[in-house]
Parts: structure tokens; C-alpha cells; sequence
């Protein structure tokens, strides 16, 4: 956490990815150079936090966001979401609106368990997950497999955004790559046509992938955090 002016900037991570990675610590950078307030934290089951993984569900990841935005972060907050993170960021900004100056997507992955995990499972992944309470996804981004567990894809069903109107008012800015194998660039659009709000942007990034962690990635990143918070400072 970092001490600093208005509006602060709470990182919110994707799914099995921790506050060490390369999207958070250039934020911290970035805040710490310009004196910006900052804060980035780990879910439970993720990271240096306690809990297993594999225990983990949406709800509860948004209890760890409101829980930071309530007991850590001070004042007005952007909140930047990556992956999942995009998902935990449009729930709080519901849940804590006089606390949201703006939200900045990063590959935004709102409904993912709904919509790019069960429905894209074939029927024996459905089958395995109903009988055993877990399926191993392989992944991308580490050695071991994901253990998707079907109380995840459960309580997701409690969660889910893009079903109808979403009653979120503050500036959004959403980047997406266009060879994004993980979650396809539409979602950007899907979740700009479901806000409310009217000061919402999106930019596509084509040839960029999931992670949009390269250091054009990241510069633009943090152009797109100090535009919003002279947005939000001088609106």
C-alpha cells in the first residue's frame, strides 16, 4: 500500500495470479512516482494469501475486494481490473459506487465461469466436474493445471453481469487485445453496451493477447490511469 493524493488506484488481479506480477508492480512504480495513492492485495487461495485455490469462489474473491475497499483503500478509488479482476471490479463498483472515481479493464473477464468455462465444456467435462467437484484445466501461464471446482461455477452463477443492464455510472476505459485466446475482445463491447454510463472507451489492441503485460502494454496502461484520474479530478 501506498500513501498518496486523489484518486487512488486499487489493482485488482485475474484468476490465479498474484500481486507480484508485472501489471501490478508497474502500477506501484508509476503511483509511487507521480504520488499517487495505491493498493494491490492478493485473494484468498491466491498468492501469499491463506485459503486453497481451489476453495475459491467469485463471492468470495469479491468479499477480499470489499474488504480492501473498506478497510484499506481511502477515499475515491480507480479500480483496475485484469482478467478476472475486470470481473471483481464492475461488482464492487456496484456494490460501493460513492467509492469508485472509474474503472480501467484490463482483458476484462466478466461471467468467464459461465460463459468460457461451462458452456464451452463438452459433456464428459461436464460429467467429471458434477461427479468429482473439480475439473484440472490446463494452463497457459503455469505448470500446474487450474483446479476449476464446480462451487466456482456455481456461485458464478450469482454473480453474472452481462445478463441485462448494469446500473454502473462512472468513466470506464476498457483494453483488449485482438488475439486474445483466452477472452475474446467482444467481452469489451458486451460490457460497454451493459453499463449505464456514458463516458465509457474501449481500445482494442490488435495483435495483443491476454495478458497485455509488454512495456507498450504497460505504458499505455498507465496513461490510461492518469487520463482518468484528470478526468475524475477535474469532472
Amino acid at each position: 500500500m501506498l500513501e498518496g493524493k486523489a484518486p487512488g488506484v486499487v489493482f485488482m488481479g485475474g484468476l490465479k495470479s498474484d500481486m507480484t506480477g508485472s501489471k501490478a508492480l508497474a502500477l506501484e512504480a508509476h503511483c509511487r512516482a507521480v504520488g499517487r495513492a495505491f493498493v494491490r492485495f492478493d485473494y484468498r487461495g491466491h498468492g501469499e494469501s491463506s485459503g486453497r485455490f481451489s476453495d475459491g469462489t467469485i463471492g468470495q474473491w469479491h468479499r477480499d475486494a470489499l474488504a480492501i475497499l473498506d478497510g484499506i483503500a481511502k477515499g475515491r478509488q480507480i479500480l483496475v481490473g485484469s482478467s478476472m479482476g475486470g470481473w471483481q471490479m464492475l461488482l464492487a463498483a456496484r456494490a460501493r459506487p460513492e467509492r469508485v472515481a472509474g474503472l480501467i479493464g484490463i482483458a476484462a473477464a466478466p461471467d468467464f465461469t459461465e460463459d468460457l468455462m461451462w458452456q464451452q465444456f463438452d459433456d464428459a467435462a461436464k460429467a467429471r466436474i458434477q461427479a468429482d467437484g473439480i475439473l484440472q484445466m490446463p494452463s497457459d501461464y503455469d505448470d500446474e493445471p487450474y483446479s476449476i471446482s464446480l462451487g466456482l461455477i456455481e456461485d458464478g452463477r450469482n454473480h453474472l453481469l452481462l445478463r441485462g443492464p448494469l446500473a454502473l455510472t462512472c468513466p470506464i476505459h476498457l483494453i483488449h487485445g485482438m488475439e486474445d485466446t483466452d477472452v475474446p475482445w467482444q467481452t469489451a463491447l458486451r460490457i460497454a453496451e451493459t453499463v449505464a454510463s456514458e463516458e465509457v472507451s474501449v481500445t482494442l489492441v490488435k495483435g495483443g493477447g491476454h495478458r497485455l503485460s509488454d512495456e507498450v502494454d504497460l505504458a499505455r496502461l498507465m496513461t490510461a490511469v492518469e487520463s482518468m484520474a484528470a478526468r475524475v479530478h477535474t469532472g
